[in-house]
C-alpha cells in the first residue's frame, strides 16, 4: 500500500512536469521564430586584406527572395531626402544609395537606369545595372534600354516614334530631345519648353506647348524639343499610341530583362563570375573619381547562394574596391554611387551615414512602390 501510494505522486509529478514543459515549448517557439526572422538580414563590419592593404568594410547580407524596390525621395524621380527618411517611407529593413545623380546645383535627376514595381522610371546609357525578378533572382549586366513605339492617327498611316530619356529635365545645352514623363516624375513635367503630347489609356488626348504640363495618372506625357520637335507632328488628338521597351547589353545583343521588377544602374562592374573585371572606361566612365582616385565607395554583389551583399568602404580606389569585393566572395559585383552619397542602412538603423541628401536608393524588405 505504501509503495503504491508513493508511486502515484511520482507519476502525477512527472505528468505535471511534462505538461509544463509542453506549455513552455509552445510559448517559446514563436519568439524564436521572430528572432530568426529578425536576424535574416545579417550586418557585419569586417577587415579585408586586398590589393596590398587592409580595408574596414561594412556589409549587409540579404537572403534571396527578399522584397526589393527603388527607394525615391518623396516617391518621385528628381527629389532628394535623407537615406533614413527614404528607407522609412518604404518600410525598408535595409537600404543602400543607388544610381549616380546630379548633386551640384542642377535638378537632382539620376543618371542611371531605374526600374521599380516593374515600371521603367529612368534610362541610363552607361555603366552596369543590377536587376531583380519577382522571385528575388538577381542578375547583373551592361543594360541598355531603347524606347520606341507606333502612333496611329484616326485617318492615315501609322508612323514610328522614339524617346531618348525618361523622367528627366533636359540640359539647357541640348540641341533637341524626346522625353517620356510618367507619374513617377510627379504631377507635372516640371519645366517649360518643347511640345507636349499627352497620352491617356493609349490615346492622344492633347498636344500643346509644354508649360510644366500635367502628367495623367493613367498615362504619360512625351515632350519633343529642339530639332526633334517635328516628331510631334506625327501625333494628332485621337491617335492610338503604343510604347515598346527593348533590353540589350552594351554590344546591342538582346537580353532577357522583361521580368525584372527592380533595377538600379551605376557601375563600373567590379567582378564577373568570381573574377576581377574592372574596365570603367569601356563602360563610358571618364571622371577621375571613378578611374583612379580614392574615395568612399558603395557596392552590391550577388553571392554563390543567390543572396545579395551590400557594402561600403570609407576609402578605396576602384581597383582596390574590386579586389575587396572579390575577397568577400562576390560572384558578380558592381560599384554604386559613392563619395558623399555613400550610405547604408541595416535593421532600420543607418550604419554608414551619407554626407548629402540622396536622390535614389535600393531598398530591401519593404514595399515595392
Amino acid at each position: 500500500m505504501s509503495i503504491r501510494f508513493m508511486r502515484r505522486p511520482r507519476r502525477l509529478l512527472a505528468l505535471l512536469l511534462a505538461c509544463v514543459l509542453l506549455i513552455s515549448l509552445v510559448s517559446i517557439a514563436p519568439a524564436q521564430q521572430m528572432s530568426a526572422a529578425g536576424n535574416s538580414l545579417s550586418a557585419k563590419t569586417v577587415t579585408v586584406k586586398a590589393a596590398g592593404r587592409n580595408f574596414t568594410v561594412k556589409t549587409v547580407r540579404i537572403p534571396k527572395g527578399t522584397a526589393t524596390a527603388v527607394g525615391l525621395a518623396d516617391h518621385r524621380v528628381g527629389r532628394t531626402a535623407s537615406l533614413a527618411a527614404i528607407a522609412s517611407s518604404y518600410g525598408a529593413k535595409a537600404a543602400i544609395n543607388g544610381a549616380f545623380f546630379d548633386s551640384y546645383g542642377g535638378p537632382p535627376d539620376p543618371y542611371g537606369t531605374l526600374i521599380s514595381g516593374g515600371r521603367l522610371m529612368h534610362i541610363g546609357r552607361y555603366g552596369t545595372t543590377i536587376g531583380f525578378t519577382a522571385n528575388g533572382t538577381a542578375m547583373m549586366d551592361s543594360l541598355r534600354i531603347e524606347v520606341s513605339g507606333q502612333v496611329s492617327p484616326p485617318e492615315g498611316r501609322s508612323s514610328s516614334w522614339y524617346a531618348v530619356w525618361f523622367n528627366r529635365i533636359p540640359s539647357s545645352t541640348a540641341s533637341g530631345t524626346s522625353i517620356v514623363y510618367t507619374p513617377d516624375r510627379g504631377l507635372t513635367t516640371g519645366y517649360t519648353g518643347g511640345v507636349a503630347v499627352t497620352v491617356r489609356s493609349g490615346k492622344v488626348v492633347s498636344k500643346k506647348n509644354n508649360a510644366s504640363s500635367a502628367i495623367p495618372s493613367d498615362g504619360y506625357v512625351i515632350v519633343f524639343s529642339g530639332d526633334m520637335k517635328s516628331m510631334a507632328d506625327r501625333f494628332v488628338v485621337g491617335s492610338k499610341v503604343t510604347m515598346d521597351i527593348r533590353y540589350t547589353n552594351i554590344d546591342g545583343k538582346a537580353i532577357p530583362w522583361e521580368n525584372v521588377v527592380t533595377a538600379v544602374g551605376a557601375g563600373p562592374r567590379l567582378v564577373t563570375d568570381s573574377k576581377l573585371s574592372l574596365n570603367a572606361a569601356a563602360e563610358g566612365f571618364q571622371d577621375p573619381k571613378i578611374l583612379n582616385a580614392a574615395g568612399a565607395r558603395s557596392g552590391i554583389a550577388i553571392m554563390a547562394d543567390g543572396s545579395v551583399m551590400i557594402a561600403t568602404v570609407p576609402g578605396a580606389t576602384m581597383k582596390q574596391w574590386a579586389a575587396v569585393m572579390q575577397k568577400l566572395g562576390a560572384v558578380q559585383a558592381m560599384n554604386l554611387d559613392g563619395g558623399a552619397s555613400s550610405g547604408m542602412l541595416a535593421g532600420g538603423k543607418v550604419v554608414t551615414s551619407p554626407g548629402r541628401l540622396l536622390s535614389n536608393t535600393l531598398v530591401f524588405g519593404g514595399t515595392s512602390n
